[in-house]
C-alpha cells in the first residue's frame, strides 16, 4: 500500500499546487474585466497552456504505463501490495464519482453561491460529461487493456475515475474564488474514488493517473466552450427558454434538455 499512497499524495500535491497559481494568476487577470457575474471575457473561459500542464502529465503517464516496462512493474506492484492487504470490496466509488458536482448543486440550492446560476452551470456540466464519455468509452474499445481482476478488455482509462476528476475540477472553477479550500474539497472525492477503482481491482494505476487526467481536460475544455454554446442554445430569439439539468436515478446518469421557442 506504501507505493499507492506516496503516488497518491505526489499526484494530489500537484493539483492543488496548480490550482494555486492558477487561482493567483485568474485573480490578476479578473482586475482588468468587468465585475459583472458570468462576464465572458473572464480568464475561466479561456484555454491556457497552463491549464493544460496537469492533465497532459496524467494522460502522457497512463499511457506510457500501457508499454514501458518499469512502469507496467509499478502497477503490478502497486496490484500486488494492495492484494496483500485483502481489502473489502466496496462500491461506494459508483456515487462517489459525482459527490463534487452533487456538492455545488446542493450549496447553491442552501444560499452559498458559486460562479454560474443553474441553467448556466448544468451546461457547463453536462458538456464536461459528455467530453468525458465521448474520450473514455472509444479509448477503452481501441486500447482493449485487461483488467486487473481480468473481467473485461475495458481498463484504460478509468471512467469512474475520470468522471469524479471532471466533477472535481468544475467545483474548483465554480468556488475557487469565493472560497479556495471548499472548491479544492471536491478532489478528496476523486481521489477517493480512483483508490477504489484500484482496491476493488478494477483498474491498474496508470488507468486511474490517465483517468484524472481525462476527467480535468474534460471540465477545462466545457468552460471554454461555454460561451458558444450559450449562444447557439439562446440564439437571437430573446424569448426563447433553455433548461438543462443532469439527473441520477436507479443508477443511470444522464442530461435533461427542454428548449422553448
Amino acid at each position: 500500500m506504501k507505493t499507492v499512497f506516496i503516488s497518491l499524495l505526489i499526484f494530489t500535491t500537484c493539483i492543488q499546487n496548480l490550482c494555486a497559481q492558477d487561482s493567483l494568476a485568474n485573480t490578476r487577470l479578473q482586475d482588468s474585466v468587468s465585475p459583472l457575474k458570468n462576464n465572458l471575457q473572464d480568464p475561466v473561459y479561456r484555454l491556457s497552456y497552463k491549464k493544460m500542464i496537469v492533465p497532459a502529465v496524467f494522460i502522457s503517464y497512463g499511457a506510457a504505463a500501457l508499454s514501458i516496462r518499469s512502469l507496467k512493474n509499478l502497477n503490478e506492484s502497486t496490484r500486488f501490495e494492495i492484494s496483500e492487504h485483502q481489502p473489502d470490496h466496496i462500491r461506494l466509488d459508483n456515487y462517489t464519482q459525482f459527490a463534487p458536482a452533487a456538492l455545488v448543486y446542493g450549496l447553491n440550492a442552501m444560499g452559498i453561491q458559486g460562479k454560474h446560476n443553474l441553467q448556466d452551470r448544468s451546461i457547463i456540466y453536462g458538456t464536461s460529461l459528455l467530453i468525458t464519455t465521448a474520450v473514455t468509452f472509444p479509448v477503452k474499445n481501441t486500447v482493449k487493456e485487461e483488467r486487473p481482476d481480468r473481467s473485461n478488455n475495458l481498463s484504460f482509462p478509468s471512467g469512474h475515475t475520470a468522471v469524479a476528476f471532471a466533477s472535481a475540477q468544475f467545483m474548483f472553477r465554480e468556488y475557487k474564488d469565493t472560497d479556495f479550500l471548499l472548491g479544492i474539497s471536491g478532489y478528496s472525492f476523486a481521489v477517493f474514488t480512483g483508490v477504489y477503482r484500484m482496491l476493488n481491482n478494477k483498474h491498474w494505476l496508470g488507468d486511474v493517473v490517465a483517468g484524472a487526467g481525462v476527467g480535468i481536460l474534460s471540465t477545462e475544455l466545457s468552460y471554454w466552450l461555454y460561451p458558444k454554446i450559450n449562444s447557439l442554445l439562446t440564439g437571437k430569439n430573446k424569448n426563447s427558454h433553455t433548461v438543462i439539468m443532469p439527473y441520477y436515478q436507479n443508477g443511470n446518469a444522464g442530461i435533461g434538455f427542454i428548449k422553448n421557442f
